[in-house]
């Protein structure tokens, strides 16, 4: 019976390691979209995400369970609690990535992003892809020091964010009204993303260490 209930709880990690995948290929997609005017890809992200909030809905469904049925405890709880946490940040993301395509599906044929400031969306999705990719390996091998070293990459993330308020904000900026509310909005999904793997991280540390580490942003998209 306890052989089971530590399968289940394998599963369960499992589950949030693919769901990992799922916001990582999300928003590498919905970023080529952005930056290449790709319809199709856009579509696919938007079709998609109807998977990601599946795979959240099946998480809750499994932790439930195991709550109600085995009693976890110790550090079994804190993988059941963790995962539950960790289920609602990644379908955020899947949402943020959802956001960006759907700001591409709204601007074609036409670009979204004037050229001045793509470089600093592609270095973004980059690094916003790479968290979440490393969130799977933290979820997997529950490497304390590999999650906390998520904090740097979203440090990145961050700088380029207040970085583009500069851009927008300068008296010479020529793109015109809406072009710097799409500017201020991606930027914004972008950091949200990133601070959501981070989310995920921390997540992972208080299964391994009982103690959750602090927090420099609120949850909210």
């Amino acid at each position: 019976m306890r052989e089971a209930y530590h399968v289940e709880l394998e599963q369960l990690a499992d589950h949030l390691a693919s769901m990992s995948v799922q916001v990582a290929d999300a928003m590498e997609r919905a970023t080529r979209a952005l930056l290449e005017a790709d319809l199709s890809l856009a579509e696919q992200v938007i079709s998609d995400d109807s998977k990601v909030d599946d795979a959240r809905a099946q998480c809750e469904e499994q932790a439930y369970a195991l709550l109600a049925l085995q009693a976890p405890v110790a550090t079994d709880l804190r993988t059941v609690l963790a995962a539950i946490h960790a289920a609602e940040s990644l379908e955020r993301m899947g949402d943020l990535a959802l956001h960006v395509a759907k700001a591409a599906r709204r601007r074609h044929p036409d670009p979204v992003l004037p050229d001045s400031v793509r470089p600093y969306f592609a270095e973004m999705g980059e690094v916003a892809v790479k968290l979440a990719r490393q969130t799977e390996q933290v979820i997997k091998s529950k490497d304390v020091e590999a999650a906390k070293s998520l904090e740097s990459d979203d440090d990145q993330v961050d700088d380029i964010h207040r970085h583009l308020f500069t851009v927008i904000m300068d008296r010479e900026w020529p793109y015109g009204v809406a072009s710097a509310v799409d500017v201020t909005l991606l930027g914004r999904f972008y950091e949200r993303y990133a601070d959501h793997a981070v989310s995920v991280a921390k997540r992972m540390i208080f299964v391994v260490t009982g103690k959750m580490p602090g927090y420099g942003t609120d949850d909210d998209i």
